[in-house]
């Protein structure tokens, strides 16, 4: 029987570069997204071109209706949980001057990116550890995806920092927790990821790519990601719990 491994935010971008990589690795996937089933149908095929089992669970992860609705279906569906991939998360709708943060694009980053993040893995981790007393060989496991952005803060992105130093001490405080059942906790922090999330200013990462903001001079891939996690939850990085992981090229070595 495969493993099965819930991808928040998988249907797109970095998330769809885990779900292809695990699904190579023969896990069965459960993809989470916001779209409709039908708007994520090329992902979620190409996905079982691999040949396992994909299902889409729909639910938007800031919503506590929706959240309960993916782990119900999740259960329902596979009836096991081995790795919980936390991918899913927005950028800010607007740039602009922490001193022009509205309290609405506030909330809605703080809700996705950390408060919907947090109480989804409360309910997988309970989940996980009953599984894991029940069958103390089971190899379990939960990945977080945070950013470079946890550390390196930038004025014009200031609640989005927030959100992902949050999501970053999220992973710490589980990685404490699910020790006590064997289940270890890590987090990735990506750098500048060549997705549609980064459309609007695509241009300028570029540019400053090629200026050296990175020691490898490109941007990184979703494949890089996903290569990343399929290390981890293989266990290719043992006794190393609540480690972070920066998959950024080398942005943030600190230069002279």
């Amino acid at each position: 029987m495969n493993q099965v491994a819930l991808i928040t935010g998988g249907s797109r971008g970095i998330g769809l570069g885990i779900a292809k990589k695990l699904a190579k690795e023969g896990f069965d996937l459960a993809i989470n997204g916001v779209r409709e089933e039908a708007l994520a149908a090329e992902s979620l095929q190409k996905l079982r071109s691999f040949g396992v089992r994909v299902e889409y669970l729909q639910g938007n992860i800031a919503s506590s209706k929706d959240r309960a609705s993916i782990v119900n279906g999740l259960r329902e569906k596979f009836g096991r949980i081995d790795v919980l991939v936390n991918n899913a998360g927005v950028a800010p709708r607007t740039r602009c001057d922490v001193l022009e943060i509205s309290e609405e694009d506030y909330d809605i980053l703080m809700e996705i990116n950390q408060k919907g993040t947090f109480f989804l893995t409360q309910e997988i981790a309970k989940w996980m550890a009953e599984l894991k007393q029940a069958n103390p060989e089971s190899d379990l496991s939960i990945v977080n995806i945070t950013s470079v952005s946890a550390e390196i803060a930038s004025v014009m992105r200031g609640a989005y920092c927030m959100s992902k130093a949050a999501l970053s001490m999220m992973s710490t405080v589980f990685a404490i927790k699910m020790a006590e059942f064997g289940v270890p906790v890590y987090e990735i922090r990506p750098g500048v990821i060549e997705t549609d999330m980064i459309e609007a200013v695509r241009e300028t990462y570029h540019k400053n790519v090629k200026s050296g903001m990175t020691l490898e001079p490109r941007m990184g891939q979703p494949e890089d990601i996903g290569k990343v996690v399929a290390a981890l939850v293989r266990g290719d990085l043992p006794y190393s719990t609540g480690q972070i992981i920066s998959v950024d090229g080398g942005m943030n070595i600190k230069r002279m």
